[in-house]
């Protein structure tokens, strides 16, 4: 997002400046080399993950600038040389950026994001790649379970106050890409053009000298069409409040306390005999996929998800790393014992049946033996950043919606499953 873009030389680490300056220094920072963004596993129980946040790290790559506010603390505070900070003011990507599309599903092992160029224009990126790639998967990946448990009723995404107010903004566009329906976070509509919604909050009601002066100062804003809080008071005098004041056109309700299931069913049959059959009903309240699946049977229309969105639904970040793979054409690997990494440039290829199912990820060295590709297969990285600047033609929000519902689609049924598990698909190396 823009912000962010604007001050993204602050979301470098002092450890990769201090490498920076001794590469500098010997010789070295001019290397040609290949960093590779992976998960070494998913999140306890999760069966897949999706990729999030690609597109803004391409905006963040290039706006990333080391300006005169930041050069200043870098020598105020002698984080780095002089040799350093003059390399560091002229800073300006102009390597090549390939990964996985926003969207699309990932595995352990799947090389998500790969930056060639030297080794000082690279490894100074790595706090700001995944700073963004694992927290904006770690919301994608949640926020698809979620959609996935809703089978096609609609979700809101309401995090914002559960939340950063930067990572608000990131989460919203994340949940749509996921599959949710609007969000109530202005700021991503206006920036990223995604849908909002919203209404009154308990605040208002209590604002008010009775639940039905609130009600109708509400309809007479915003027409019978609104969502009215029922739950303030007591449910069932609020339902019969709601049609009273806005009439058997009212547009929804919503309960945000309380047993929602047993609630809704209630809901409905009152509205129901009150005449308000087409008035839907939107349950909200500490809302997770596990909760959304248990009201699968219930008649409820909507769901509004906050908290356990924006905070990765237990697992708030991707786990992703930022790898040294290759140096001078040379492959290199990381040794040490459960952080081992695979040495050399790698690329994807996804294997798919006939029918579409997806049957394993084949992960092989880019300077290697390609494997065959059947009829149903698909390489997985795409190019992002060629010489520093954006490829055309990359993904919209749209394209990456639909890729998400691809994918999603493509998995075995069990990779469904929100229970405890193995990846959908198993990861295969070729050496």
């Amino acid at each position: 997002m823009p912000g962010i873009a604007r001050s993204s030389a602050l979301l470098t680490d002092h450890y990769e400046l201090t490498m920076l300056a001794a590469a500098l220094a010997d010789g070295t920072g001019d290397r040609t080399c290949v960093f590779e963004t992976f998960a070494r596993r998913l999140p306890d129980g999760r069966r897949y993950g999706v990729v999030g946040g690609t597109q803004r790290v391409i905006d963040a790559i290039g706006a990333f600038r080391f300006g005169d506010d930041e050069l200043r603390h870098l020598r105020e505070t002698a984080v780095v040389d002089a040799a350093t900070l003059d390399w560091l003011a002229a800073y300006r990507f102009s390597g090549d950026v390939d990964g996985y599309p926003e969207g699309e599903l990932y595995f352990p092992g799947s090389p998500i994001l790969t930056v060639r160029g030297t080794f000082a224009d690279a490894v100074v990126l790595e706090t700001l790649v995944l700073s963004i790639l694992n927290h904006d998967s770690a919301i994608l990946s949640a926020g698809a379970r979620m959609a996935g448990a809703a089978n096609g009723r609609p979700i809101i995404e309401m995090g914002s106050r559960r939340t950063h107010e930067l990572a608000a903004v990131s989460s919203a566009r994340a949940a749509y890409i996921a599959g949710f329906a609007t969000t109530s976070n202005l700021e991503s509509g206006r920036t990223f053009g995604i849908p909002t919604t919203g209404t009154c909050a308990h605040a208002f009601t209590l604002l008010h000298d009775s639940e039905k002066a609130a009600f109708e100062a509400q309809v007479a804003a915003l027409g019978p069409s609104t969502t009215l809080l029922v739950d303030t008071y007591d449910i069932t005098q609020g339902i019969a409040t709601a049609v009273e004041v806005a009439g058997t056109a009212l547009g929804a309700i919503r309960i945000d306390s309380g047993d929602v299931g047993i609630l809704a069913r209630q809901a409905r049959e009152q509205l129901d005999a009150l005449g308000a059959t087409e008035t839907r009903i939107v349950v909200s309240g500490d809302l997770d996929e596990y909760a959304i699946a248990a009201l699968r049977a219930e008649p409820v229309d909507a769901y509004g998800v906050g908290t356990s969105l924006v905070t990765g639904s237990g697992a708030p970040t991707a786990g992703m790393v930022y790898k040294l793979v290759e140096v001078e054409g040379r492959p290199v690997a990381k040794r040490s014992s459960h952080k081992e990494s695979r040495g050399g440039a790698k690329l994807a290829l996804r294997r798919h049946k006939p029918t579409g199912t997806a049957l394993e990820e084949v992960v092989y060295l880019a300077a290697g033996d390609q494997p065959e590709a059947g009829e149903h297969d698909r390489p997985l990285q795409i190019p992002l950043m060629r010489g520093g600047q954006p490829v055309d033609g990359l993904p919209t929000l749209e394209d990456s919606r639909q890729r998400v519902r691809q994918g999603l689609v493509s998995l075995p049924w069990e990779g469904l499953k929100l229970s405890a598990g193995e990846p959908a698909i198993p990861t295969v190396y070729l050496s």
